[in-house]
């Protein structure tokens, strides 16, 4: 399974997925909260659980880096609401 990591220069975290293909989490960062705004997955992964993948990893590394996250993002808000394990960093 691909790693995520954070670009942070172009604030968002990154999953790469086949060949040159990424999946994305977009984020505001305001002091210690990550603002979730936008996640987006091609379209030809669309339903294999990439966006399930990449947020499981996104909220990982928030977690790992002592910042709480912000859910602006409706896929980021559903994905919580079925993983309440990552209470621990959701602010708000």
């Amino acid at each position: 399974m691909a790693t995520v990591i954070e670009d942070i220069a172009n604030r968002r975290f990154e999953m790469p997925i086949d060949g040159e293909a990424v999946a994305v989490a977009y984020y505001r960062q305001e002091g210690d909260r990550v603002t979730l705004i936008h996640t987006e997955v091609p379209n030809e992964f669309s339903g294999q659980g990439v966006a399930t993948r990449l947020a499981a990893g996104t909220f990982d590394l928030i977690r790992g880096s002592g910042r709480k996250a912000v859910l602006q993002c409706p896929f980021m808000g559903r994905f919580f609401v079925t993983h309440p394990d990552y209470a621990d960093i959701v602010a708000g």
